[in-house]
């Protein structure tokens, strides 16, 4: 058995119960590709190998790849950092074109990580993954909350997310300093490069999926000022006020469809 580094954010899970209820959580079929982030020790990988045919793993420790290559030689183990990893490359010739993606994340890159799911969400179907609580929380938060933030809208525009269940510290070794939780993102099928409004109203399919995500950074990064002077700058750029009745508004109180409506409105030429 290898030893958790720490620099590496490793946290191995040793419940039985937690593993199947974690793997149960999947709702991919036998037949779809299925994609194991960080297996580790193989906690998850081997239920997950019984499962699923197409399925394989993305491990950065070189340890664990050959500790996995001698317990379970019939599975597909990668050596790679999943911060790397092309998603699109990683769903070709997958039932669908679309993937499952599971997985314990180190919680120092979880952001990243979701992300990067982020961006390749025209060829990921759903992904169940472990992450500290507090984050959780703030992916399922809704606004006028304090955990609602640029996680919550990033996430609740390219999927439907769901906090499944807390994990208790003490399945885990090392015992983590912080609580998990474990979450599942529903993505749905959408065209590629093209954010998708989860609420009635204008369609994002002409949204700039770069100028939405500056537009919410923007408006959270200064939360308790208002929208006109948090989003003064990318305003003065497009020489434009905001529209009636947002001006005394915070981000906090936008929903993600309204940030969709917002960034529609900069893009308007006259």
């Amino acid at each position: 058995m290898i030893q958790p580094i720490k620099r590496l954010g490793q946290n191995f899970l040793r419940d039985p119960n937690t593993i199947r209820k974690i793997v149960d959580s999947l709702e991919a079929s036998a037949g779809d590709r299925v994609i194991e982030i960080g297996p580790g020790t193989g906690a998850l990988t081997g239920l997950l190998a019984e499962r699923f045919e197409d399925f394989s793993a993305i491990e950065v420790d070189e340890r664990a790849v050959e500790y996995l290559s001698t317990q379970m030689p019939n599975v597909r183990v990668v050596l790679g950092d999943v911060l790397k990893i092309n998603w699109p490359e990683m769903a070709e010739g997958a039932s669908g074109g679309r993937i499952s993606v599971i997985g314990n994340l180190p919680y120092y890159i979880t952001s990243q990580i979701l992300f990067g799911l982020l961006d390749a969400a025209p060829h990921i179907q759903e992904a169940v993954i472990m992450m500290q609580y507090e984050v959780a929380a703030r992916l399922v938060a809704r606004p006028r909350t304090k955990e609602y933030g640029i996680l919550s809208v990033a996430v609740q525009l390219a999927c439907t997310p769901k906090l499944l269940f807390p994990v208790s510290k003490n399945v885990f070794y090392p015992k983590p300093d912080v609580r998990s939780a474990i979450v599942r993102l529903e993505f749905q099928p959408q065209p590629e490069s093209m954010p998708r409004a989860p609420e009635a109203g204008t369609p994002a399919t002409q949204v700039d999926s770069k100028l939405l995500r500056r537009v919410i950074r923007t408006a959270f990064n200064q939360r308790r000022k208002t929208l006109r002077n948090s989003l003064s700058s990318v305003l003065g750029e497009f020489g434009k006020n905001l529209p009636d009745g947002l001006e005394s508004k915070r981000a906090e109180e936008l929903s993600p469809q309204d940030f969709v409506e917002l960034t529609l409105y900069l893009q308007e030429t006259i």
